[in-house]
C-alpha cells in the first residue's frame, strides 16, 4: 500500500530547525531577540527551583538548627526589665523566621506561615488578627499591582516602552542602569506610593533584564544589579522629597507639634536630595564593578545583533495596537489617580486610596469584551504574598507587644549617653539606629511612630534643637532596602527571582552604609550651611 497525501505532504515538508543559539562570554547560550521578548516566560506566579552555590547550601544546613536555637535561646533567657513576657516570645517567634529567611532552610512562603501558627499557638497574636493580615490595604494593594503589571505585559506595552528604553541606552549595562536611576528619581517627587513606582517600572525591568540574558530561570549579575538598584532609587530618593512616601509628612507633623517647628518642602528637598542623589551614584558605581561585577561580555547585551536587533524588533512591532491603547488608558487612569490624591478631596468631596485606584483599574482590566485581561492571564503570586503576611503579621506583632520600642530604646539605653555628651556622638547615634532600624520594623509608618517622637524627646532632654536630630533621622525612614520583607516594593521585587535574599542583604547593608556615612559628613557640612545643625 502507498503512501497517502498527508505522509507525501509530510515527508516533503522540511523539519523544523533548531533554534540557532550561541555561546556568550560566559558559557551561556545566546537565544534569539523573538525568544528573549517572550513574555510568557517572564511569570512571577511560579515557584522556582535554582541550583544553589555551596555557600547557599551551607547556609540551609545551618539555618534550620541555628534558627531553632535563637528561638529557644530568647523564648528562655530571664525576661528583661521592661520587656513583658508577651513581647520576649515575639521577638524570639520573629528571630526564628528572620534566621529563616535569610538562610532559607524552607522557601520563604512557608518560614511566613510557621511564623503565623507560631504567633497564635504561643499566644502573643489572636488567631483572628493573625489572619486577618491577608484583609490588609497593603496585601491588596500587591494583588492589584500584579494585574497591572500583568496588563502590561500581555498588551506588549511593556516590551514597546522596554525597547525603545533599550535602544536609546542598552548598548552597554551601566548607561542601562543609570537611566532605570533617572527614571525612579524623576517618579519620586510625583508619586508618593513606592508600591506605584515599582509597579510601574517592573515589566520594564523584565524585559531589559531579559536582554542582558537575565531570566527567570537563569538569573545573573546583570538581574542582581538591575532590580536592586531600582530598589534602592524606588526608596532612597523617596527620601528627597517631603512628599515621596507619607511616612515623611508624619514625621514633619510630629516636629511640628512635638517640636513646634515647620518643616518646609524645599526645606526638605535641599537638605535630604544632595544625600540621596549622591547615595544612589555611589550604588550605581559600586554594585556593578564591586558587589555584583559585570566584565566582559556580560556588559553587552546578550544577542547576536546587539542593539540593531532590539532596533529591529521594535520596528516590527509597527503602530500600538488597540490592545496596547487600551492597556495603556487603564494603566495611566490609574497613575493620575495616585498622582492626584491631595488633590482629590477638593475635586470629589473624597479622596481614593493607592490600593482602591489600583482595584478600580483591575475592574477595568477585567470587564468581559471592554477589558484586556482574562483572570487566568493576570499573574499573582500568590506564594509571595503569603511571604508578606508573614512578615506584616511578625510586625504588627512586635509593635502591639511593645516589643519594637523596647529594642530601639534599649539600643539608645546601651551607648550610655549622659547629659554632658557631644551633640555629634548623639547626631551619629541617632542617624544609625534609624536607618538600621529597618532591619527589624517591617514598617516605614511604624518605624516614624517609634522612632521620631523618641528622638524629639532626646533632643530636648539634652538641650538640642528638635530639628537637628529628627530631620537628619527622618531622612533614613525610606531607606528600606536591606531584606526583602522590609516595604512593599522589596516583596514586589523579590518576586522576580532575580536575586536572593542574601543578596539584598549584602548589597542593601553596603548602600545604607554608604547612605549613613554621607549623612552624617552632610551634618557637620550641608547640614550646618543650611541651619539644621549646630
Amino acid at each position: 500500500m502507498g503512501p497517502t497525501m498527508t505522509e507525501e505532504r509530510t515527508k516533503a515538508r522540511p523539519a523544523p530547525a533548531p533554534p540557532i543559539t550561541e555561546v556568550d562570554g560566559n558559557g551561556h547560550d545566546q537565544q534569539s531577540i523573538a525568544e528573549i521578548l517572550d513574555v510568557s516566560k517572564h511569570k512571577l506566579s511560579s515557584v522556582r527551583t535554582k541550583t544553589l552555590t555551596p555557600t547557599e547550601r551551607w547556609m540551609q544546613y545551618l539555618g534550620f538548627p541555628l534558627g531553632i536555637l535563637v528561638f529557644l535561646g530568647l523564648s528562655y533567657m530571664p525576661t528583661p526589665a521592661g520587656l513583658t513576657v508577651a513581647a520576649q516570645t515575639v521577638l524570639a517567634c520573629f528571630a526564628l523566621a528572620l534566621v529563616w529567611w535569610i538562610t532559607e532552610p524552607f522557601p520563604p512562603y512557608l518560614t511566613s506561615i510557621c511564623l503565623l501558627v507560631l504567633l497564635v499557638f504561643r499566644d502573643v497574636q489572636p488567631m483572628e488578627k493573625v489572619l486577618g493580615v491577608l484583609g490588609m490595604d497593603v496585601i491588596w494593594l500587591n494583588i492589584m499591582a500584579f494585574v497591572l503589571c500583568s496588563i502590561l505585559l500581555k498588551t506588549n506595552l511593556a516590551k514597546r516602552l522596554s525597547l525603545h528604553l533599550i535602544v536609546r541606552f542598552g548598548k552597554s549595562a551601566l548607561p542601562l542602569l543609570f537611566a532605570f536611576m533617572v527614571i525612579q528619581l524623576g517618579l519620586a517627587p510625583l508619586i508618593p506610593a513606592t508600591a506605584a513606582r515599582t509597579i510601574m517600572t517592573l515589566p520594564f525591568m523584565l524585559v531589559a533584564a531579559a536582554i542582558y540574558g537575565s531570566t527567570v530561570a537563569r538569573p545573573n549579575k546583570f538581574g542582581k544589579n538591575l532590580f536592586q538598584l531600582n530598589l534602592f532609587g524606588i526608596s532612597i530618593f523617596s527620601s528627597g522629597f517631603m512628599t515621596g512616601s507619607t511616612c515623611n509628612i508624619i514625621a514633619v507633623a510630629f516636629l511640628l507639634t512635638m517640636g513646634n517647628t515647620k518643616v518646609y518642602y524645599t526645606d526638605w528637598m535641599f537638605a535630604a536630595l544632595p544625600v540621596a542623589i549622591i547615595a544612589m551614584l555611589a550604588a550605581w558605581l559600586i554594585g556593578p564593578l564591586f558587589v555584583f561585577p559585570l566584565r566582559g561580555a556580560q556588559t553587552k547585551p546578550v544577542l547576536t545583533g546587539g542593539i540593531t536587533e532590539v532596533a529591529g524588533a521594535l520596528k516590527e512591532m509597527g503602530p500600538m495596537s488597540w490592545e496596547e491603547k487600551k492597556g495603556a488608558i487603564i494603566f495611566l487612569m490609574v497613575v493620575f489617580l495616585w498622582c492626584t490624591d491631595r488633590w482629590q478631596m477638593g475635586w470629589f468631596g473624597f479622596e481614593i486610596d493607592e490600593a482602591m485606584a489600583a482595584m478600580i483599574g483591575v475592574v477595568l482590566t477585567f470587564l468581559p469584551r471592554y477589558g484586556v485581561l482574562k483572570w487566568n492571564e493576570a499573574d499573582i503570586p500568590w506564594h509571595l504574598l503569603i511571604f508578606s503576611c508573614g512578615a506584616y503579621a511578625g510586625g504588627l506583632a512586635l509593635q502591639d507587644t511593645g516589643a519594637a520600642r523596647w529594642a530601639v530604646g534599649s539600643l539608645f539605653d546601651a551607648l550610655h549617653i549622659g547629659k554632658d555628651v557631644n551633640f555629634w556622638v548623639v547626631y551619629v547615634a541617632v542617624v544609625t539606629i534609624a536607618a538600621y532600624s529597618h532591619y527589624l520594623l517591617t514598617s516605614k509608618t511604624m518605624r516614624t511612630i517609634i522612632l521620631i517622637p523618641f528622638i524629639i524627646g532626646i533632643a530636648q532632654q539634652f538641650g538640642f534643637t528638635p530639628l537637628s536630630l529628627a530631620l537628619p533621622a527622618a531622612f533614613t525612614l525610606c531607606w528600606v532596602i536591606g531584606l526583602p520583607i522590609s516595604a512593599k516594593p522589596n516583596v514586589i521585587l523579590f518576586s522576580t527571582g532575580q536575586y536572593t535574599v542574601l543578596d539584598n542583604l549584602k548589597y542593601g547593608f553596603i548602600v545604607t552604609t554608604i547612605a549613613v556615612i554621607t549623612l552624617i559628613i552632610a551634618g557637620f557640612t550641608w547640614f550646618r550651611f543650611l541651619g539644621i545643625t549646630p
